[in-house]
């Protein structure tokens, strides 16, 4: 019975360690819309309302989310994004296109990007679209037929915004802003950047029909707001399915948080930067630390089970078989007598 019991703890262990590494990997590699954000209620606010503006009431409108590599541009967006799929009547009409400036490296490639994600792409009718003024050309009918009450939103999101200025003539750029200044299909511009002299980097025209909303992410928070971001990154969420090992883990990341040692490591860091993503890369390696720690007293415990296990049916056939136990202990005696 104990032999079963310590079995199946031992699963019910193995499957909570593997599901805190899905969450921490999920939190520190992929930039889970889940984790919580710091420091930024108020940028995130502004960006909640304009995004809910474009695809609950069609209004068109552009942004630039301006702040140091690190600094939760991408897990700002994410998270309005994400609060903004959840009313159903947005998830099922408003259409995304996502572009970086490290992949489309000039307007042809953009477009084509844009045409894929948009399922516009190739063959329309019996015409195909090839060259880049006939992706252009086509791109910008379709976006310009509907209106602001018929059209699905389209949210555009420019990663690496200040590389799509280098490309010749801002030709992308010029018309993405143009249809969000006119009464037509309604659409997002957002671009992210970290460059703050970006407006200089813009041509005339393309200046002219941006929105000049800025959006800025510093990282102005103190070491105690620090401390608590690297408590709260590494604690387990009030929905996790074990909540004794859910309530150790946090009482364990708690005492780790408050520790003379860690506390000094995290001011060192704290005091080279400030970016939040170099810290994701510290408490990958803690976690990994964390989890190998666990590990190990997983089995430990596994093995010090088999070992009371064993021990326990060794007493138990000795009571069973006390003549037996009994004259086999005064062999050994004896043995031991004549050595």
């Amino acid at each position: 019975m104990s032999s079963r019991k310590s079995k199946s703890n031992s699963l019910i262990h193995a499957e909570c360690l593997s599901q805190v590494q899905r969450i921490l990997r999920e939190r520190f590699c992929h930039q889970s819309p889940h984790s919580n954000l710091f420091g930024v209620q108020v940028q995130y606010k502004h960006l909640s309302e304009l995004l809910k503006r474009t695809a609950l009431h069609g209004e068109s409108n552009s942004v630039l989310i301006i702040g140091p590599r690190g600094s939760g541009k991408t897990m700002l967006i994410n998270h309005a994004l994400k609060e903004l799929m959840e009313i159903e009547e947005v998830s099922e009409n408003v259409l995304q296109v996502h572009l970086n400036g490290l992949l489309q490296i000039n307007d042809k490639i953009a477009l084509k990007e844009i045409t894929r994600q948009l399922n516009l792409e190739n063959v329309v009718g019996d015409k195909v679209f090839g060259s880049f003024a006939e992706n252009l050309s086509f791109l910008l009918e379709a976006l310009k037929k509907g209106d602001r009450t018929s059209s699905c939103p389209v949210i555009f999101i420019l990663d690496e915004f200040d590389l799509f200025a280098h490309h010749k003539n801002q030709t992308l750029l010029y018309n993405l802003f143009d249809i969000s200044q006119s009464a037509q299909t309604p659409i997002a511009v957002i671009g992210l950047t970290c460059r703050l002299d970006i407006l200089e980097l813009l041509e005339k025209r393309v200046k002219s029909r941006f929105s000049h909303r800025q959006i800025h992410l510093m990282n102005s928070f103190g070491f105690p707001q620090y401390v608590k971001i690297f408590k709260e990154q590494l604690s387990l969420p009030a929905e996790f399915p074990d909540k004794l090992f859910a309530e150790k883990w946090n009482e364990n990341v708690q005492y780790l948080s408050e520790d003379r040692s860690v506390q000094e490591v995290l001011q060192k860091h704290f005091n080279i930067s400030k970016n939040l993503r170099s810290l994701h890369m510290l408490l990958v390696c803690i976690s990994f630390v964390l989890l190998l720690v666990a590990l190990f007293l997983f089995l430990f415990l596994i093995v010090m089970g088999s070992h009371f296990v064993a021990q326990t049916g060794c007493e138990l056939l000795a009571l069973s078989h006390p003549p037996t136990s009994a004259s086999l202990s005064a062999d050994i005696t004896g043995i031991s007598h004549c050595a």
